[in-house]
């Protein structure tokens, strides 16, 4: 995270925590925060495959990479076609298509011993909470 991001996290928490709320312009897409949870969802991910034996490099771990990344990537180009609404809104539902396809991808990895049931859990978690927010913006965003 950068040092801007950072610190406006920081300045948005203090206010949370004096109980005053105050809105923040989304400039970018960068600014939305299911965008960050999906981002670093997927860097999770990443991580997480090193320890997939080889023999899955082409295949369940290129998957499960491609589609776990590819959530935060529909959403930083549907933000840029956003001044066309139903642009946006299609790449968000591509996002949460490829955030299912991703939570199978894990499911496979746990039943193929590859991750231990709770991380899937928790991953699972992590995954639930990023949909029902991209399904939040989609209900909610006006061109």
């Amino acid at each position: 995270m950068s040092e801007g991001r950072r610190l406006t996290a920081n300045i948005k928490e203090k206010c949370l925590l004096l109980g005053k709320h105050f809105s923040f312009m989304i400039k970018s897409y960068v600014d939305l925060e299911v965008y960050q949870l999906s981002y670093n969802f997927s860097m999770e991910i990443f991580e997480l495959v090193r320890s997939f034996p080889p023999e899955e490099k082409y295949s369940l771990t290129s998957q499960v990479i491609r589609s776990s990344r590819s959530v935060s990537a529909n959403i930083a180009e549907g933000f840029a076609k956003r001044v066309y609404e139903g642009e946006f809104k299609r790449h968000l539902v591509y996002s949460r298509g490829s955030l299912e396809e991703s939570k199978v991808w894990l499911t496979y990895a746990r039943d193929c011993k590859y991750l231990h049931p709770e991380r899937h859990q928790a991953l699972q978690l992590k995954a639930d909470e990023i949909g029902a927010k991209l399904f939040k913006l989609f209900t909610n965003w006006k061109s």
